[in-house]
Order: C-alpha cells, then sequence, then structure tokens
C-alpha cells in the first residue's frame, strides 16, 4: 500500500513537517510494508515559507519588522525565481502574542509588518509577492499593512499611490474563502480565537465597516464580500482592494510540493490539521488534499488534534473518516502533552485499521 502522508501544521504544537514525521513513524509501526510517501503542506498560514522552502529551493530572507504588539520581531520571507513568498504569521501571527495579552491585543494588533516584508520582497527585485494569509493575531483589515507600504511611497495611507505601484505584482494566497464582514467575517468568525468576547467582536466589526468604507471610497473598488477578504483578519480585503490577484493558497502549494503527481500513484491519503471543524470545510488545506484524492478515487484520511465535524460532512468533503487524537490519548491535556507522540500513536492506531 502507497501511502500519501500530507498534513498542515497542528496550530502551535506541531509544523507541517514534524506532524508528517510522527504520523510516518505511526504508520509505520502499524503497517510496517506500507510505502509511505511525506508531502508536507500549508495553506497559506503558518508553515508556508518552510514547506516551500522545501518544495522550491530558493533563499530566505529575514527582516526585523513591527509585530502585532509593535514590538519588533524577525521574519522570513523566501525568494525564489524571482518571485517572493511572504508568510503573513512571520510577522503577525497569533503565536505572538501571549495568551494573557489577547483580550486587549485583538482590537489593537496590526498588520504593518506585512507591509514591511512586501516593501522589502519588491526592494529586493521581486517581480511578484505572493502573502500568505492565515494565523494572524490582527483584525485590522489590513490597516497598519497599506501604511507600512504608503510609507514608501512617502505619504500617509496614499492608497492610489499604494495601489499603483504594488498592486498588479500581489498575489494573496488565501487559506479560507470567508468575506470581510457579516456572520462569516474576520470578526465573528475569527475574533474569539484572538481574544475578542462579543462586544470586542461588535467593535471591531463597525471598524471593519468604517474602513470598508474608506478604501472603497478612495481606490473605487470595494472587495469587502469576495472570497477571501476576511483572511487574515481582513488582510486579504487591503490586497484584494489593492487589485490583488487572490489564490487558494493549499492549491499553490499542492502544485509546488507536486502533491498531485504523488496522488496519480497513492491507495491511500492522510492528511490533518490541529482542529477539524467548520472552518475547516471553508477553503482550508484539509479539504483541499480531500478534493484531490477524490478526483482520483483515492480515500482520504484526516487525523488531528480535535474533530468537530460530522461524518455526512466529512464524506460530503471526500474525507473517508476522521480521527481524533485527543480522543484517543483520553484528554486534550494529554494530547498537548506530547503532540508528535500521541499523533504518531493515533496513526499506528489507524494504520492496524486499514491494513
Amino acid at each position: 500500500m502507497r501511502v500519501v502522508i500530507a498534513p498542515d501544521s497542528f496550530g502551535g504544537t506541531l509544523t507541517a513537517a514534524q506532524a508528517a514525521e510522527a504520523i510516518a513513524a505511526g504508520w509505520a509501526r502499524g503497517a510496517p510494508a506500507a510505502r509511505l510517501v511525506p508531502r508536507p503542506l500549508a495553506d497559506g498560514g503558518p508553515g508556508f515559507v518552510d514547506v516551500l522552502h522545501a518544495a522550491l529551493g530558493g533563499a530566505v530572507h529575514r527582516r526585523t519588522v513591527i509585530g502585532p504588539l509593535g514590538d519588533p520581531v524577525e521574519a522570513r520571507w523566501l525568494f525564489h525565481d524571482g518571485t517572493a513568498y511572504v508568510e503573513s504569521a512571520e510577522a503577525i501571527g497569533l503565536h505572538l502574542v501571549p495568551p494573557a495579552r489577547r483580550p486587549t491585543a485583538c482590537e489593537t494588533a496590526t498588520t504593518h509588518g506585512v507591509g514591511e516584508l512586501i516593501a522589502a520582497a519588491r526592494a529586493a527585485g521581486a517581480h511578484t509577492v505572493v502573502v500568505g494569509l492565515g494565523g494572524s493575531a490582527t483584525t485590522d483589515g489590513g490597516k497598519g499593512a497599506l501604511a507600512a507600504l504608503s510609507e514608501r511611497v512617502g505619504e500617509p495611507l496614499d492608497l492610489p499611490g499604494v495601489a499603483a505601484l504594488f498592486g498588479p505584482r500581489l498575489v494573496a494566497a488565501v487559506d479560507v474563502e470567508n468575506p470581510l464582514l457579516g456572520p462569516h467575517g474576520a470578526a465573528v468568525t475569527f475574533g474569539p480565537q484572538k481574544g475578542a468576547d462579543p462586544a470586542a467582536v461588535e467593535r471591531l466589526e463597525a471598524r471593519l465597516a468604517a474602513w470598508a468604507d474608506d478604501v472603497a471610497s478612495r481606490l473605487g473598488r470595494d472587495p469587502r464580500a469576495e472570497p477571501g477578504a476576511g483572511a487574515a483578519g481582513g488582510l486579504g480585503f487591503a490586497l484584494l482592494a489593492l487589485g490583488a490577484e487572490a489564490v487558494s493558497g493549499a492549491r499553490l502549494v499542492r502544485s509546488a510540493t507536486g502533491l498531485d503527481q504523488a496522488l496519480d500513484h497513492a491507495d491511500l491519503v492522510v492528511t490533518g490539521e490541529g482542529s477539524f471543524d467548520w472552518q475547516s470545510l471553508r477553503g482550508k488545506l484539509v479539504t483541499a488534499v480531500a478534493a484531490a484524492a477524490a478526483e482520483r478515487g483515492v480515500p482520504c484520511l484526516v487525523l488531528a488534534g480535535q474533530v468537530g465535524v460530522g461524518r455526512r460532512q466529512a464524506a460530503a468533503a471526500g474525507v473517508e473518516a476522521a480521527y481524533s487524537v485527543a480522543e484517543h490519548a483520553g484528554s486534550v491535556a494529554a494530547a498537548l502533552a506530547d503532540p508528535a507522540g500521541t499523533l504518531a500513536d493515533l496513526a499506528e492506531h489507524v494504520a492496524r485499521q486499514w491494513l
């Protein structure tokens, strides 16, 4: 049996490469005769640069930028064959904000650092800048990023100038299909994960709506309802307003890593992420992997830290079965105490079932 192992990162516990290694180790114990093909992936969020660097090569650059809290952070971006790949989570990731500070930081966190990375990539000669969106601590609608880019133009928040200089050369690699506003928007859907209580969510929603009105009046474009506008706390909206092309981050990485070629010869596909829930069904990586497997008639399994998707929902997304590390380990605490070990144990258990 040829098994393709293609997970995303597991929240802040395992990178995609570490998750793939753990699944492979457990699967090898449960099914020693299986031929394992690891293909760690990313959908634009955490791990975007690492996964693409492993697949494409190129040069990783480092730059100190303003982090989500206004403090300096070191962030990386990848330069390959004239294209720069920027991972927004490197500069504004939720992991950069201590849990105790999130209830206040959720309303003040800035995307400024991402704008600095985009400007640095262009200054280095990149003809195209692909911005991976996901895993952010921010809900500023990309206002900070546009302010940073405007500094390069020479005037504060000169949106037409920024659009003319950067827009045609930008690609937004989104990890979700959510719009900017509304019940599935950036504030309502992702604000609570970043520390926002119901009152803060209402304030963030109002600010995003006012910001969208401002941007639309200045640029004559209003992408607030477009899929992906709500990615990275609305940073997707800002890039789309500049004229960026929106693409699926999962599909981009799928192509770069040669996943399709691996799936052509696969008997089984195993993917995974930290939490397999309803958000996973809105453009996340696991559904892209499942769709690619379904196109070839190959069964796809999901191993996740936690599973919040029912069997019918999973089946509709092309997932044969989904397994929870926390359930197998006995509790979330047990799973988090040894992320790699408990994921490997689950993989061994599932492999024995699928023999």
